[in-house]
């Protein structure tokens, strides 16, 4: 089985438990509504939203994708960091078996923080990427920062 990892990191001028509990905590109330356009739904549909918890998240329409499950695998709320697996879905293709995610949010000296980040993607084949598949996927997530982001210097009583 093979494995191929990525890290990495995101600066945010959000202080880390804001920016936590917005995209970890509250991801399935606040993204489909931020993000509309390419998520219909988060539905916890085993759970609480804790440690073992099930997510689906519903594509919207025009994404290539559908749906994907994800476990969540560690939920640290004490120092903002959250494990969880992506383990079934389109968005895994025929080679995937499963993406383990690790983020952590660390609080830098300005009042905001850095999102580290490790994606590990696993198959039972020899996956090779290419490096625009890489860059996609890390300005997809730069995407989705900066739009949650936004809201929170928005609206700076909510997620605190």
């Amino acid at each position: 089985m093979g494995v191929i990892s990525f890290a990495q990191e995101h600066e945010s001028p959000i202080d880390p438990g804001r920016l936590f509990k917005a995209l970890i905590v509250d991801s399935h109330n606040l993204c489909p509504k931020l993000m509309s356009q390419a998520i219909n739904s988060i539905e916890i549909i085993e759970g609480d939203g804790d440690v073992g918890s099930i997510k689906q998240i519903n594509f919207a329409q025009g994404i290539h994708f559908k749906h994907a499950k994800l476990r969540t695998d560690e939920l640290d709320m004490k120092n903002y960091r959250c494990k969880y697996t992506i383990f079934e879905g389109d968005v895994l293709g025929e080679k995937l078996k499963s993406i383990k995610y690790d983020v952590k949010f660390v609080a830098d000296e300005h009042g905001g923080c850095i999102c580290k980040m490790l994606s590990e993607y696993y198959s039972d084949q020899e996956i090779e990427f290419k490096d625009e598949d890489i860059e996609f996927g890390k300005e997809r997530a730069a995407e989705m920062y900066k739009v949650v982001e936004a809201y929170l210097l928005t609206n700076p009583h909510t997620y605190v």
